[in-house]
C-alpha cells in the first residue's frame, strides 16, 4: 500500500470506528498496561479486584451495542483488512470474555495467584485471551501468526506459574519447546502460501498443498487433536488448575475460530475432508480410552479435552457448522471451567488433585458437588445441559454432510456416517470415566479432610447457565 496524504486521512477517519468495533480488545490492552503499572505504583492494591473489574468492563464493551450504549458497527474488514468481524467472531469473542470473567472470579476464591504474583498472572491471562480473540477475527496471515503467538507465549509462563515445583517447570518447558516447534512449522507454511498466493487470505489462486499442511500443524497443536495432543496431559498436570482451565478451554475456542476462518479459503479437496474425518475419529477414541486409566483429575480432564477437540473437528470438517460450533464452544467453556474450578477448590481443601480427593464430596460440600455434577453431566452430553445441545448439533451436521455426499461421492458420505457412529460410540465410552467421578463424589465414603467452603455459589451459577443455554441454545 502506497501512503499518500489522502490515504492517511482515510485511515485516520476509520481508526475510531475500527477501535470501537474492537472495544473489548482495547479494554484488555488497557487492563494489561494498568495492572502492570499499578503493581509498580501501588504494590498493596488488591489487583484481583482490579482484574475482575477489567474483565467485567470487557464484557460490557462487547455488549455495548446491544445495550444501546453506542450504535452497532457494521460487520466486515477492519484495520485495512487485517481483521474481519462477523457474527461467528462476535459469538466466540463473547464466549472468551465471559470465560475470562468467570476465571478471574475463580482465582479470587482459590487464592491463586497470591498478592505478590497477581499482576503477572492476570496480565498473562488477559494477554492470552486477547490473542485468542484476535485468532477468531484474523483475516491476514500476518495477524494469524501474531495472534497465535500472542495466545501461546503467555501460556508457556502460566504452565509453570507455580515456582519451585518440578512438574510445573517440566510442563512449562515441554509446552514452550513443542509450541515453538509447531509455530515454526506454521510460519514456514505461511511463508510458502504468501510467496505463492499473497499474504491475504482472500485469494483463490493455486497454493502449495504443503503450505496448508504446515499451517494446519499450528492449528492442530492449539486444538490439541491427535497426533499433536501429546503436550496436553503433562502440561495441564503441572500447571495450576486455574491456568490449566485457560490452556485447556479458551485455547480451543481461539483455535476453532481460526480453523473455521482458514477453512473458508483453504482448498476444498476431498483429501482435506478425509484427513479431518480420520483425525476427528482418532482424537475422540484416543482421548476417551486414555481417560479411563487416569487417577489425576487434571490428566483425566486433559484426555477429555482431546476427545472434545475431536468432536469439534468433526463439526469443522463439514465446513457448514458455525452455528453448531458456537453453541458447542459456549457449553464447553462453561462446563470445562466448572470442572477445573472444582479441582482447584478440592485441592485447596485436601491438598490433593487425585480422583480420590473427591470422595464424599456430596456430603462434605453439597453445593460444590451439585455444581460439579452439572458440569460432568454436561461434559457427558446429558440433557437438559448445554453439552447435550452442542453434541447433538455437531452430530446433526455430520449426518447431514454424510447424506449430502452419498449420491455423488458414496465413499466420502459413508466416511461421514461412520464418523457419526464413532462419535456416538465414544459418547458411550466417555460415560465410564465421567460417571466414575460422580460415583466417587456422591457414593464413596468421605475422607477425613477439610471441606471446600468456597466456590459453591459460583459452580451453581455455572450449572444454571448450562441449563439455560441447554434449553435456549437457539437464541445463541
Amino acid at each position: 500500500m502506497i501512503f499518500t496524504p489522502a490515504s492517511v486521512a482515510a485511515l485516520q477517519s476509520r481508526l475510531l470506528e475500527d477501535l470501537l468495533r474492537l472495544a473489548p480488545e482495547v479494554v484488555l490492552v488497557g487492563a494489561i498496561v494498568g495492572l502492570l503499572t499499578l503493581r509498580i505504583l501501588s504494590p498493596k492494591l488488591p489487583l484481583g479486584t482490579v482484574a475482575l473489574a477489567a474483565a467485567l468492563a470487557a464484557c460490557v464493551a462487547l455488549a455495548g451495542p446491544r445495550l444501546g450504549l453506542w450504535p452497532r458497527p457494521a460487520d466486515g474488514p477492519a484495520f485495512t483488512g487485517l481483521l474481519h468481524l462477523d457474527a461467528f467472531a462476535h459469538q466466540l469473542r463473547a464466549v472468551l470474555v465471559g470465560f475470562l470473567l468467570l476465571l478471574v472470579a475463580v482465582t479470587r476464591l482459590t487464592g491463586i495467584p497470591d498478592a505478590d504474583d497477581g499482576a503477572d498472572f492476570y496480565a498473562l491471562a488477559f494477554g492470552a485471551v486477547l490473542g485468542m480473540m484476535l485468532m477468531t477475527t484474523a483475516s491476514h496471515f500476518l495477524t494469524v501468526f501474531l495472534a497465535v503467538e500472542m495466545a501461546s507465549l503467555p501460556g508457556y509462563v502460566l504452565a509453570g506459574f507455580l515456582k519451585g515445583r518440578r512438574n510445573a517447570g517440566e510442563a512449562a518447558m515441554k509446552y514452550a519447546v513443542f509450541g515453538a516447534a509447531a509455530s515454526g512449522v506454521m510460519l514456514y507454511g505461511i511463508s510458502l502460501l504468501a510467496v505463492s498466493g499473497g499474504a491475504t487470505m482472500a485469494g483463490t489462486g493455486t497454493v502449495p498443498l504443503v503450505g496448508w499442511l504446515f499451517v494446519s500443524v499450528g492449528v492442530m497443536f492449539k486444538l490439541g487433536v491427535v497426533p499433536l495432543h501429546f503436550w496436553l496431559p503433562d502440561v495441564l498436570e503441572g500447571a495450576p488448575a486455574e491456568a490449566a482451565a485457560l490452556l485447556a478451554t479458551a485455547s480451543k475456542v481461539g483455535a476453532v475460530g481460526l480453523a473455521a476462518r482458514l477453512l473458508t479459503v483453504a482448498p476444498t479437496d476431498d483429501a482435506a475432508r478425509w484427513g479431518m474425518v480420520a483425525v476427528a475419529a482418532a482424537s475422540m477414541t484416543f482421548g476417551n480410552l486414555l481417560a479411563f486409566r487416569q487417577t489425576n483429575l487434571k490428566r483425566l480432564l486433559a484426555y477429555s479435552t482431546i476427545a472434545h477437540a475431536g468432536t469439534m473437528l468433526m463439526a469443522l470438517s463439514t465446513r457448514q457448522a458455525t452455528d453448531s460450533l458456537a453453541v458447542y464452544l459456549a457449553a464447553y467453556a462453561l462446563m470445562n471451567l466448572g470442572a477445573f474450578a472444582t479441582v482447584a477448590f478440592v485441592r485447596d481443601a485436601t491438598g490433593s488433585e487425585e480422583v480420590t480427593a473427591l470422595r464424599g464430596l456430596g456430603r462434605r460440600s453439597p453445593l460444590v458437588a451439585v455444581g460439579f455434577a452439572a458440569c460432568v453431566a454436561s461434559l457427558l452430553g446429558l440433557p437438559p445441559f448445554a453439552g447435550f445441545a452442542g453434541k447433538f448439533l455437531a452430530y446433526r451436521d455430520t449426518y447431514a454432510a454424510g447424506q449430502s455426499f452419498l449420491d455423488a461421492q458414496p465413499a466420502l458420505g459413508a466416511a461421514y456416517l461412520t464418523l457419526l457412529a464413532v462419535g456416538v460410540l465414544n459418547q458411550v465410552l466417555s460415560a465410564g470415566y465421567y460417571l466414575k467421578l460422580l460415583r466417587v463424589a456422591f457414593f464413596d465414603d468421605p475422607t477425613p479432610v477439610e471441606t471446600p467452603e468456597r466456590g459453591g455459589g459460583l459452580l451453581l451459577l455455572v450449572a444454571a447457565l448450562l441449563v439455560v443455554l441447554g434449553l435456549s441454545w437457539g437464541q445463541l
